[in-house]
């Protein structure tokens, strides 16, 4: 029986050149938008086809100025449901997880996220997303791949995803904190191990860690994403 309104949850992906992941992902979510809820596909300019493979899957793809703080901006002014759940192209959900992810996040009361995974074996990387969420969990601060959820009075009531071109997640859970603690989820979300096998875990680690220091220290995110995304996809 479909959600009202009220229980409804708008999930919003930012896209940019997902193609060959974009599929997977709406393709699992298709019974959710069977349930009521709906699925707003943002993209960002690709131009390898993920558009064309969004559209039947989503309830809405949405055109937006690229960088993923404008994206989630856009997608949400389309948002209609009363809950908004932000989950990036390369996250993997498993069909059977699904069920519980909705229920946590129709239950939380205010703002939320799940523990990670990442998709590979490596015990390095098994450590990484350990010591993630341990860190989410002592400071209160989760990042994108961490599929955040939060009701929309309290999005609009911290002032919601701010103009920056990166750490914009970290800008928004620093805000989010006023009213209250992240809930927890107890399922683990899964997400694409990709940027830390390719440019190494160590590299990739170390120059997250920098990249938040130097936004704590007020750095200009410009100038941030200029040398991150140098070598990282989006």
């Amino acid at each position: 029986m479909p959600h009202s309104q009220r229980n409804r949850i708008s999930i919003i992906i930012p896209v940019l050149n997902e193609a060959d992941r974009i599929g997977g992902l709406l393709s699992t979510l298709q019974s959710v938008r069977a349930d009521g809820h709906e699925i707003i596909v943002v993209d960002g300019g690709s131009n390898d086809g993920s558009i064309a493979r969004a559209l039947p899957l989503a309830d809405k793809v949405v055109i937006a100025a690229q960088g993923r703080a404008r994206q989630m901006m856009a997608g949400t002014a389309q948002a209609t449901g009363d809950r908004l759940w932000f989950v990036h192209a390369d996250t993997i959900i498993h069909p059977a997880r699904l069920g519980d992810m909705l229920s946590t996040i129709t239950a939380c009361p205010l703002w939320g996220f799940f523990p990670v995974r990442l998709d590979s074996h490596k015990p390095m990387l098994g450590l990484v997303a350990r010591l993630m969420n341990l860190r989410s969990r002592l400071t209160g601060i989760a990042t994108g791949d961490q599929g955040i959820f939060i009701t929309r009075s309290c999005y609009r009531q911290c002032g919601g995803y701010r103009d920056l071109a990166l750490m914009e997640d970290i800008d928004l859970c620093r805000r989010l904190r006023r009213y209250g603690p992240p809930f927890v989820g107890h399922v683990h979300i899964l997400t694409s191990a990709r940027k830390w096998e390719h440019e190494g875990v160590l590299h990739t680690v170390i120059l997250m860690w920098l990249t938040r220091l130097r936004f704590f220290l007020g750095a200009d995110t410009r100038k941030l994403a200029s040398s991150y995304y140098a070598r990282h996809d989006q």
